[in-house]
C-alpha cells in the first residue's frame, strides 16, 4: 500500500475559513507519523477587504517557528491563487502599505511570497476566465509554474477550467515542478474525481511528479488521503513520482542545496 509521509497543503485559523492552529496540525501530523507538515493558508483576494493586505504579519514572522515541532518537520508556505491569464500571483501588483527597506515600498510578492519555503498556486476565483479559451487557460497554468517559488500546482482537477491536461503536466516535468493530486477533491463529485484520475494519468505517463495532500482546513484531516492512494494504486501509480512520499524527498523538490 502507497504511504505518503508528508502533508504540504494544509490550513490553520490563520485562512479564515479553516478551524485549527500550527500546532494542533503538527500534533495531528505526528499521530499520522508523518515526518513534514507544510502550512500554506490562502495568499488571496478572498482576505483584502482593501488594497492592504491585512495577513502581512503571519506571514513575514515565519522565524518565530521551530524548524521541527513534536517530531515533525514544520516548512511555512502559501496557497497564493493565480489572478490573470498571464499567470500573475496575487500580491504581485499591490504593494506593503509602508516602507520595507531603506525607506522602498515592495510588492507582496517581493516582501512576502519570495520568502516562504514553497508556493502552492491555485486557481480559486475565475472572474478573469470567463471568456478565456483552453488555450489561455493552459498558458496561465505553465506561467504560473515557472514562478521560482511556486514548486505545486494545486488542485487543478477541480479548478472548474478547461485547458490541456497533458501539456500543464509536461511542462511541469520540464520545470520539475509537482501538480497536486488533492483528496479533498474527491467530495466534489464523480466528474472531478473522473478529472483528478486523468490529471494523474497523464503525470504518470509523462513522468512528472505529484504531491498528494489533504488540504486539509481542520486538523482532523491532516495525512489522511484515502481516496487518492486508492485511486493512484488503481492506476499503478508509480510510487517514485510522488515526490512528497517522504520529507527526504519533498525537501529535494523544494529546498535543494
Amino acid at each position: 500500500m502507497i504511504k505518503i509521509k508528508t502533508d504540504t497543503h494544509t490550513h490553520t485559523l490563520a485562512s479564515g475559513h479553516a478551524y485549527s492552529t500550527i500546532e494542533e496540525n503538527l500534533r495531528a501530523g505526528k499521530e499520522q507519523g508523518l515526518e513534514l507538515v507544510g502550512i500554506t493558508d490562502h495568499f488571496s483576494s478572498f482576505f483584502v477587504p482593501s488594497a492592504e493586505f491585512a495577513c502581512y504579519g503571519f506571514f513575514i514572522n515565519k522565524k518565530a517557528l521551530p524548524e521541527v515541532w513534536h517530531d515533525v518537520r514544520l516548512l511555512f508556505g502559501a496557497e497564493v491563487d493565480i489572478v490573470d491569464l498571464k499567470g500573475n500571483l496575487f500580491g504581485h501588483d499591490i504593494y506593503i502599505p509602508f516602507p520595507y527597506k531603506n525607506g522602498d515600498k515592495v510588492t507582496y510578492e517581493e516582501g512576502i511570497l519570495n520568502k516562504l519555503d514553497y508556493l502552492i498556486a491555485s486557481v480559486h476565483f475565475k472572474e478573469f476566465t470567463v471568456n478565456s479559451t483552453a488555450v489561455e487557460n493552459t498558458e496561465l497554468y505553465i506561467k504560473a509554474l515557472e514562478h521560482d517559488k511556486v514548486k505545486i500546482l494545486g488542485h487543478i482537477g477541480r479548478s472548474g477550467l478547461e485547458f490541456d491536461v497533458n501539456e500543464v503536466v509536461k511542462a511541469a516535468k520540464s520545470l520539475n515542478k509537482m501538480i497536486e493530486i488533492n483528496e479533498a477533491s474527491f467530495s466534489y463529485g464523480d466528474k472531478i474525481t473522473e478529472k483528478c484520475r486523468k490529471v494523474a494519468i497523464s503525470c504518470a505517463e509523462n513522468g512528472t511528479k505529484i504531491a498528494v495532500n489533504s488540504d486539509a482546513h481542520s486538523s482532523f484531516y491532516i495525512g489522511k488521503y484515502p481516496s487518492t492512494i486508492k485511486m493512484l494504486e488503481e492506476i499503478d501509480f508509480p510510487e517514485e513520482l510522488i515526490a512528497n512520499r517522504d520529507a527526504e524527498t519533498f525537501l529535494s523538490m523544494v529546498c535543494p542545496k
